[in-house]
């Protein structure tokens, strides 16, 4: 189990899986990590989740489909929204990161690497339809502010890139 799922009860696993982050519809509030705790007392959910980034729209809708799921499985719940500690794209999962390239989203790199990359053009970004790094930088801010446009220069299509947050 990851960090962001030690207090996570085995049994709400496959519900909350089965809940899709609504900006990124193929990846589950699981593999992006918003979920921070899930236990059953007395018959009642209580789920912790964290936006991935202060302000973020989503997490209205994300407490709605986890109170949906959790309905249609024969439960009551709770959500909280936790701001710390802060959401960090390392809670991404490997089964997340991999969705993400096969969505056409490249995936975040680490920290220092990130801002080599937004800061000082270095092209080191995968295009996740080619895997080349030739690739450049469009505009700081992509179709969310979580992410920045990049343009592969060998098969020239345009991609999201998610901003490494720490």
């Amino acid at each position: 189990m990851t960090t962001t799922e030690q207090n996570i009860d085995e049994i709400l696993i496959p519900i909350l899986e089965q809940v899709s982050d609504p900006e990124i519809p193929v990846l589950s509030i699981m593999d992006m990590g918003v979920v921070r705790s899930a236990v059953i007392k007395n018959n009642i959910v209580k789920v912790e989740i964290t936006p991935t980034y202060s302000g973020c729209p989503a997490m209205d809708v994300i407490g709605d489909d986890i109170k949906k799921a959790l309905q249609e499985a024969g439960y009551e719940s709770e959500i909280d929204l936790i701001l710390h500690p802060a959401w960090t794209t390392d809670w991404i999962t490997p089964r997340g990161r991999k969705a993400l390239e096969d969505y056409g989203i490249a995936a975040p790199l680490n920290a220092e690497a990130d801002k080599e990359v937004l800061l000082n053009g270095k092209r080191i970004v995968k295009c996740p339809q080619c895997r080349s790094t030739n690739t450049r930088l469009v505009s700081q801010f992509g179709s969310t502010a979580c992410k920045a446009q990049f343009q592969c220069d060998d098969c020239q299509e345009p991609f999201d890139y998610f901003k490494c947050l720490k």
